[in-house]
């Protein structure tokens, strides 16, 4: 069967992104304008597409205990706290303070502010003493590359049976099969993560190709 798939031009990528329920959103345009101004780093955002892929998916599963590992300037986690049940938490690791003071400015701006709690701090250290007080109904990490085994190691546990690990930039923007790249510690991590979590009998594994690469894990057990 032949591979089939869609490949994006500029143009169809703006029209395809411009679909969306949520497309005119004030609060998010604001932030991706400051985001962007910041230069280069401004890329560590999460997509406008992406976004609202984990809003969607956030209020389809019902989900109301959330996790996130990075957060910069708060699109994601905007994203997943306002897909949350009434009631719900959403958790925010992050070790730099100048980015997710950007970020709480917008969760006030988006009204969400109540919704979340930000741990700041190096998530290597602090996700070894986090005893979440419900299981864990989604968790979102996007964070440093090479440790993102250890925080999917860290937080299995404490997700419910059915829950979901969401991970962001899964293709490196190709780099996980250039010959050229794939050596390099954050690419190996990467590639590596992957065909673990492909072989993982804990978990039912898709590699979807959103934005950079999203991996949707779902936590076996009844």
């Amino acid at each position: 069967m032949a591979a089939k798939y869609v490949s994006f031009t500029d143009e169809l990528y703006q029209y395809m992104t411009a679909q969306r329920s949520d497309a005119n959103d004030p609060v998010m345009e604001a932030l991706q304008d400051e985001t962007e101004s910041l230069g280069e780093i401004s890329r560590m955002s999460i997509s406008p597409d992406q976004g609202s892929f984990m809003t969607f998916l956030v209020a389809s599963l019902g989900v109301k205990w959330a996790v996130e590992v990075g957060t910069f300037t708060g699109r994601s986690s905007i994203s997943i706290a306002r897909g949350l049940v009434p009631g719900g938490k959403l958790v925010c690791f992050d070790q730099d303070f100048k980015w997710t003071s950007i970020a709480r400015r917008y969760w006030m701006k988006a009204g969400v502010e109540k919704r979340i709690e930000l741990r700041l701090g190096n998530a290597r250290e602090l996700l070894g003493h986090f005893r979440p007080p419900h299981p864990l109904d989604f968790v979102f990490i996007d964070a440093d590359k090479p440790s993102y085994d250890l925080y999917y190691e860290a937080l299995l546990p404490h997700v419910r049976p059915g829950g979901i690990i969401l991970f962001d930039n899964m293709l490196m923007s190709g780099k996980v099969i250039d010959p050229a790249e794939k050596h390099t510690p954050a690419n190996r991590a990467i590639d590596q993560l992957n065909r673990k979590l492909a072989a993982d009998p804990r978990v039912h594994a898709v590699l979807i190709p959103v934005a950079d690469g999203l991996y949707l894990c779902r936590k076996y057990g009844s």
